[in-house]
């Protein structure tokens, strides 16, 4: 309190008290980074589920071409990142060419289901994901991962797969059909 007149002042009811407020434009590049990732998440995320792996693997090398950036930073290790270089991704159409075989040659059913998780940093998503085999025998085998992805643009420019498990056991070639109707 101020002194007046030699005496300090008593705060009264009667006496006008202000608070001061002050507004401080944002910025809302943030806002509009959050959002443009969410969307080019659900985008991409959308177009992976569509995919029909039975019908042919070119369709999600052509989903990886329109959404990653030329040199990603993949992981699937805590600590153990790397850059690949887009010609260096020959591994997943490593991956996906004996899938597509087994689901349109050997019969093997593939089904893949995506949850996003929500997230609040702008420019990274967090996914859940599910892939679910079964073979001509019954048997089945699901994996389950967690990735998080980090945008630029309209671009993956960092990948993480985490939180990695498998319910059932491997699949066999009992699990498969290569008999000749398969094969027509």
């Amino acid at each position: 309190m101020r002194e007046l007149e030699g005496q300090k002042q008593k705060p009264t009811m009667d006496r006008a008290m202000t608070k001061e407020h002050s507004f401080v434009a944002g910025d809302y590049s943030d806002r509009d980074l959050y959002a443009r990732s969410r969307t080019q998440e659900h985008a991409l995320n959308s177009a992976i589920v569509r995919a029909e792996i039975s019908e042919s693997f070119e369709e999600y090398l052509k989903i990886f071409d329109s959404s990653y950036a030329d040199d990603i930073e993949v992981s699937n290790e805590p600590g153990k990142n790397r850059f690949v270089e887009r010609t260096e991704c020959a591994h997943l159409a490593n991956f996906l060419v004996p899938l597509h075989v087994m689901a349109e040659v050997g019969g093997l059913l593939i089904s893949i289901r995506q949850t996003a998780i929500p997230g609040d940093v702008a420019g990274e998503t967090h996914s859940a994901w599910t892939l679910d085999l079964v073979g001509v025998s019954g048997r089945t085998c699901t994996v389950t991962w967690r990735a998080l992805r980090r945008w630029n643009g309209s671009r993956v420019v960092y990948e993480h797969h985490y939180d990695e498990q498998q319910n059932g056991g491997p699949l066999t070639s009992d699990d498969l059909s290569f008999n000749a109707a398969n094969l027509q």
